[in-house]
């Protein structure tokens, strides 16, 4: 049997299943490659929001990542929380000895507002985690967080990719769907090259890990070959369509649909 593409996560869990770990693995598997993880952080967390969380030791996040890519290999790696300063340092070391295109999906916080990542890490991730970025994916959030600049309208997408961009990843994917309008639009761009993805808003609100699975799915298309900007377009795609098929788990906000896909 062929080997698929191998694409490793390094995230936290997240005990309910919608985000995290446990979203990119689901992603991973329904468009056809191999998912494999490092966790960084446990949580106690469901559809109402993050009850805990415990980072795990840097050494236990350090073995994991060696575990695997020393015997297995990767063909495309994708971080998402990292808790602290010590593990973004740790993940951003290990990455930096990796031939394999990273996807950095800067998680700073969680679909109802806890925080996932100490403020002490905002330096590191800028620093030393950015520039390894062959993707980053931040929401508007996280574009202010790590650049100071706000987006209120759909023209002020250019601007906050810049300043991601000035921080070093060679493509900057702003996710958009924050703002009013009837399209959930985003802006890819190396500085040069200028692709705006839209995709019809759906009214669903049961969108809990939606930054987790759009940022592994194009972890997904890169470790097939494709290149960034039809990795981004696909992966746009089938996260809108798990977007559209999300429903209610628990007494809040739900999961979208990481299998939608598989259903025919």
């Amino acid at each position: 049997m062929p080997i698929p593409p191998r694409v490793l996560t390094v995230a936290g869990s997240d005990s309910g299943g919608g985000a995290g770990i446990q979203a990119d693995l689901k992603t991973m598997l329904a468009l056809g490659v191999h998912g494999m993880s490092v966790v960084t952080a446990v949580t106690a967390q469901n559809s109402r929001g993050v009850q805990g969380s415990w980072p795990l030791p840097a050494e236990a996040v350090r073995a994991q990542f060696r575990s695997v890519v020393d015997d297995i290999g990767v063909q495309a790696v994708k971080t998402g929380m990292l808790a602290s300063g010590e593990l973004v340092e740790t993940v951003a070391g290990l990455l930096a000895g990796v031939h394999a295109p990273v996807v950095v999906d800067p998680v700073g916080v969680s679909k109802h507002g806890d925080p996932l990542l100490a403020a002490s890490a905002l330096d590191a991730v800028r620093t030393r985690l950015l520039p390894l970025a062959t993707v980053a994916t931040p929401n508007l959030d996280e574009v202010a967080w790590l650049t100071g600049v706000r987006v209120a309208v759909e023209a002020d997408l250019r601007r906050a990719a810049d300043a991601v961009l000035a921080h070093g990843p060679e493509w900057v994917l702003i996710k958009g769907g924050h703002l009013a309008g009837p399209d959930a639009v985003d802006l890819l761009t190396d500085g040069e090259e200028e692709y705006w993805l839209r995709a019809v808003r759906h009214g669903n609100r049961h969108t809990h890990g939606t930054g987790c699975t759009l940022a592994s799915a194009i972890a997904s298309g890169l470790a097939k070959g494709y290149p960034v900007p039809e990795a981004v377009t696909r992966a746009k795609d089938y996260v809108t369509g798990a977007i559209a098929s999300g429903f209610p788990l628990g007494g809040g906000i739900g999961p979208v649909d990481h299998g939608w896909t598989l259903r025919g």
